[in-house]
């Protein structure tokens, strides 16, 4: 490529007035400004982007920035703002690094967690490291931060521990949480749990105008956080109310939503982190399908590590081949990129946070669909009607009453001997969801009707995802086999087990996560399950996720086995509890 000189040389030959090239500021970042000559050596600094509206080369403010620059063009005139902009980014990053040095075991929160939990030790780090990034110890500033934690080591407790440290300190007043529509609901929950320190959450759901009237009709109110939380979905369609409600932290759960930069709900992540102060990405997951899904979500977090321009980060990082080059192939200089996203993030598998329990519970939660709801609602009544209209409860009639609303709640109805037919997704649309939140990591499912497993077979098949079963068609004689192979075999990622089959006698501890498609009746089954992964082997913390269909019996039986209670149990005196619809 041409030197600097030869290129200001040339243009001199061809009589061209060259202006000189000066390095400035604009709104925390550094400006080329006169850079056209030298256009071709600028896109070849990491995270460069062209600003089309003010004809300047933005670059982070880095002494890497700076020095590259300064290469290629030895005469840069420097403004005083610049130096000091650098200066400041650098002392900043020192302070990220002297934080990461301190070693988790010796760490004290660096202000008090208000939070109603005791903190492990890698939250109080995560806690201290986005506390660092964000300048909470001593002035704060605009940033954005991540925290890579795997799934069941606390990324939500923390989250709260550090909107609450913000919020008692005059940074943030109003908090905005997106997240998977499974999801959604967690929060109100956990920050009713743990959040010690006034605040409001309010779900942004319904209609795009109820949503919308839900947040215009918020009064702003000093004396507590204000939190609304919504979908991903949801965020472009109610742009402009999100935007004029101005967050002042927006968090993005599961942030690998994302990923994809050209998605209406990518867009607006990112035209929504431009105009907000402070931005945090929540992920177990950073990476699905290749390093360059960093890009849209640190995009929204800072635009300063990787740059706004997608087709510089592929120049940087990817290899292209295939039909006129337009197929990634391969990567290249990975471990800059890695040095960079881990520059504002903070990364923790459950391997090793070694101070997490033996075993951690999390909810996801779906909702039928219109048709399907009003469907379920009938045969509530339905249900309700025949045993009140009979002489004697017998257990065994409400027992099967709920078994038909158990299988509607997995997307199945049959009537008496009949073949089940599928009903609603929705269940298996959250499985879906849930496994690529996952990555490729191996799972354990369990699942009690055979129509469900059915539907989770072709699911996984549909994603090209290989694995095996034991059923009741599954002989003694080839369940050991079964087994092995999840076991042993590194590309066999989803083990299928019927709670009643598989839920004793079997070993499958290759895994760490358990998903609960659904439930039976019996808290002995439940624990026996979970017993199939929590046993002698299991290195790591075992993490059981229960997708539950909100509004149905899903919600009632998990609840009564979550006291390690029999429903059956309860059913002769409390049954009509069992068949109220959950608010």
């Amino acid at each position: 490529m041409a030197s600097y000189a030869f290129i200001i040389a040339q243009k001199r030959k061809e009589g061209n007035v060259i202006s000189p090239i000066k390095l400035s500021t604009l709104e925390n970042k550094l400006i080329v400004v006169n850079g056209r000559a030298i256009k071709d050596l600028i896109k070849e600094i990491p995270g460069r982007s062209w600003n089309p509206q003010r004809k300047v080369w933005e670059l982070p403010p880095t002494r890497e920035s700076y020095e590259r620059l300064l290469k290629i063009a030895p005469n840069l005139e420097v403004s005083q703002g610049a130096i000091d902009l650098i200066k400041q980014r650098e002392k900043w990053e020192n302070a990220v690094a002297n934080q990461r040095d301190i070693p988790w075991q010796e760490q004290e929160p660096l202000k008090p967690m208000p939070i109603k939990a005791t903190p492990f030790q890698h939250q109080i780090a995560a806690y201290n490291t986005v506390g660092t990034i964000f300048n909470l110890w001593t002035s704060p500033k605009s940033a954005g931060a991540g925290l890579y934690m795997e799934q069941g080591t606390g990324k939500t407790l923390t989250t709260i521990a550090i909107a609450g440290t913000m919020f008692l300190d005059g940074v943030i007043n109003k908090m905005l949480v997106v997240a998977p529509s499974s999801v959604v609901p967690v929060w109100p929950n956990e920050f009713e749990s743990f959040a010690d320190f006034p605040h409001q959450c309010r779900v942004l759901e319904g209609t795009g105008a109820k949503r919308t009237e839900l947040l215009n009709t918020w009064k702003p109110d000093p004396s507590v956080l204000q939190v609304a939380v919504i979908n991903y979905e949801s965020t472009w369609r109610i742009g402009d109310a999100l935007l004029k409600w101005k967050p002042d932290l927006v968090v993005l759960d599961e942030s690998q939503r994302i990923k994809s930069p050209g998605a209406k709900q990518s867009k607006f992540a990112h035209k929504l982190g431009r105009v907000t102060p402070y931005r945090l990405i929540l992920t177990g997951t950073p990476v699905s399908q290749g390093p360059l899904d960093f890009f849209s979500q640190l995009k929204f977090a800072d635009p300063s590590i990787l740059g706004s321009s997608y087709f510089a980060l592929k120049s940087r990082y990817a290899i292209m081949g295939g039909y006129k080059d337009h197929q990634i192939i391969g990567y290249k200089n990975l471990p800059e990129l890695t040095k960079k996203v881990h520059s504002i993030g903070f990364r923790v598998t459950k391997a090793e946070a070694l101070d997490l329990p033996d075993e951690v519970d999390q909810i996801r939660y779906c909702s039928l669909e219109g048709k399907a709801k009003r469907m379920y609602q009938q045969l509530v009544k339905t249900s309700v009607a025949e045993i009140s209209d009979s002489k004697m409860i017998v257990t065994q009639n409400v027992l099967t009453k709920l078994l038909r609303l158990s299988q509607f709640s997995g997307g199945f109805y049959a009537e008496a001997g009949e073949k089940p037919i599928q009903v609603s997704n929705a269940k298996l649309n959250l499985l879906e969801e849930v496994l690529e939140d996952l990555g490729d990591q191996k799972v354990v499912i369990f699942a009690r009707f055979l129509a469900e497993i059915q539907a989770i077979k072709g699911l996984l098949e549909s994603r090209g995802t290989r694995y095996q079963f034991i059923d009741g068609s599954v002989p003694l004689s080839e369940r050991g086999a079964v087994v092995e192979e999840f076991q042993k075999d590194p590309d066999c990622k989803v083990f299928i087990a019927q709670i009643q089959t598989a839920g004793l006698g079997v070993t499958l501890h290759a895994a760490n996560v358990a998903i609960f498609y659904s439930l039976d009746y019996s808290y002995a089954n439940l624990d026996q399950a979970k017993a199939r992964l929590h046993r002698i082997g299991q290195k790591n913390t075992v993490t059981y996720l229960y997708l539950i269909t909100k509004g149905t019996v899903d919600e009632k039986i998990f609840k009564i086995l979550s006291k390690k209670e029999d429903v059956a149990k309860l059913i002769v005196d409390n049954w009509k509890i069992l068949f109220e619809e959950e608010v």
